[in-house]
C-alpha cells in the first residue's frame, strides 16, 4: 500500500514488483485500507526513537521503487537514490548505506543497459567506458563504509557484489572468487532460490559449470 498510495506507483507496477497480478494486488490494497479504517489506525509521524525498528521496511520500499525505475522509468530510480541519500543522513545505519551504494552502482551502468533498439545488453557486453565512474567511486566508498561496521546485512552484501563487477576493467577480469564468496555469505544471511542460483553461476564462472552442479 505504501508503494501505491505514498510512492505513487500504479497498481500494475506494484503487482509486477511483487510478482503477482494487478487484480490480486488491488484486493490486498482494499483489505489493507479497510483494516486501517475499521481499526481506526491513525497516521502519526514516528518519533526518532521509533525509526530504527522501521528502517528495514522503508529500505525495502525504496529498493522496490528503484527497481521499477531501473527497468522502465529512470526518474523513479533517481527519486529512490534521492530518498536513499536522505535515509543515510537521517539514519546512517550499515544497511541504509548499503542500499544507497547498491542503487548507485547499478544506476552507474544505466546508459549501457540497453541498445539503440531498446534491447537489454548483458553485463559482459556493456561498454564499461560509458559507465558513470564517479558514481561507481562513490558507491565503492559507501560499500567499504558499510562493511567496516561489521553489522551489515543483505543490502550491503549485494552492494559489495555490485562493486566487484563495477571495478573490473573488463568482464574477463572479474574477480569471481570474491563474488562467489560474497554470495556464500549472502546466502547465509538471506536464503533464497535466486541467491542460490546466482551463487551457482559465480562458482561456474570461477571453477567451471561441472563444479557448480555439486
Amino acid at each position: 500500500m505504501t508503494l501505491r498510495e505514498v510512492c505513487g506507483l500504479t497498481t500494475e507496477q506494484v503487482a509486477a514488483a511483487f510478482l503477482t497480478t494487478a487484480p490480486t494486488l488491488a484486493q490486498r490494497i482494499v483489505r489493507a485500507k479497510s483494516k486501517i479504517r475499521d481499526a481506526r489506525i491513525p497516521y502519526d509521524v514516528p518519533e526518532r526513537s521509533d525509526l530504527p525498528e522501521r528502517l528495514a521496511s522503508v529500505l525495502h520500499v525504496v529498493y522496490l521503487v528503484f527497481n521499477q525505475g531501473y527497468f522502465s522509468q529512470a526518474h523513479l530510480a533517481l527519486e529512490a537514490i534521492r530518498l536513499g541519500r536522505l535515509l543515510v543522513e537521517l539514519l546512517p545505519e550499515p544497511e541504509a548505506i548499503g542500499l544507497l551504494a547498491l542503487m548507485l552502482l547499478h544506476d552507474a551502468r544505466r546508459a549501457t543497459r540497453t541498445s539503440a533498439a531498446g534491447e537489454l545488453v548483458p553485463l559482459e557486453e556493456q561498454d564499461r567506458s560509458q559507465w558513470n565512474h564517479a558514481q561507481i567511486k562513490e558507491g565503492v566508498a559507501l560499500v567499504e563504509r558499510a562493511l567496516s561496521s561489521r553489522s551489515f546485512g543483505p543490502f550491503a552484501l549485494q552492494a559489495a557484489i555490485a562493486a566487484v563487477h563495477a571495478e573490473a576493467p573488463t568482464a574477463a577480469a572479474t574477480d569471481w572468487q570474491q563474488i562467489a564468496g560474497l554470495y556464500e555469505v549472502l546466502l547465509r544471511a538471506e536464503p533464497s532460490p535466486v541467491i542460490e542460483l546466482n551463487r551457482a553461476a559465480a562458482i561456474a564462472m570461477r571453477d567451471g559449470p561441472s563444479t557448480a552442479w555439486h
